[in-house]
Parts: structure tokens; sequence; C-alpha cells
């Protein structure tokens, strides 16, 4: 999922958490699974920032470029008003639109 199409909410809000694992039946797991999804947007968020900053990399020090990037700046600020990655995740998951598996639960099924 494309995390700048997201409809996560920007703040954060309280969620049940006993109906947001109802289908693993595990708070821990689904708290995992969330952690897991987020730190992926968030390597993911990172990568497209760099890229998009270095663009703009300078390797010779001017004074008036360190002053007047400002296509840096705006592009900064575009990502820092994005949603936060556990915010995207969690909204992901409510959605059911995170596939997860649990190896051991498979393995511990097929005897």
């Amino acid at each position: 999922m494309d995390y700048k199409k997201t409809n996560a909410p920007s703040n954060t809000i309280t969620r049940d958490m006993m109906a947001l694992s109802s289908d693993t039946q595990n708070i821990y797991e689904t708290v995992r699974i969330i952690g897991k999804r987020a730190n992926q947007i968030s390597a993911e968020m990172k990568q497209d920032l760099d890229k998009k900053l270095q663009e703009f990399a300078s390797y010779n020090d001017n004074l008036e470029e360190v002053f007047e990037n400002r296509e840096q700046i705006e592009i900064s600020r575009y990502f820092e008003k994005l949603p936060k990655p556990t915010l995207i995740a969690a909204q992901e998951y409510t959605e059911g639109k995170i596939y997860y598996r649990n190896p051991v639960k498979e393995k511990d099924n097929s005897f």
C-alpha cells in the first residue's frame, strides 16, 4: 500500500485492543504484526526521502546554497506532515490490508 494515499489519522487515537486482536486472539501478536509493518513503512519512507533529498545534494559548500534550499525544506515539511508509520500500519491492519502468517501455528496445526 502506498503510504502517501492512506486515510490514516495524523494524530493518535485510542483503540480497543480486544476488538483489534479478535482475529489473532493474542494482543501481543497483533502488536507485533503492526510493529513489523510499521518498520517496513518507515524504511520505505526513509528511502523515498533520501532519494528526493539526494537530488539537491551539492558536494561543494557555497554559502548561498546553505541558506537557500527552499526545495529541501518543502520536501522535509511534506514528510513531517504525513501520518506516522505506526498509525498507517494500524489503519492497514484494521482495514484487513496486511497479510500475515505465523509459521509456528501452521506447524502445530499440521500434525
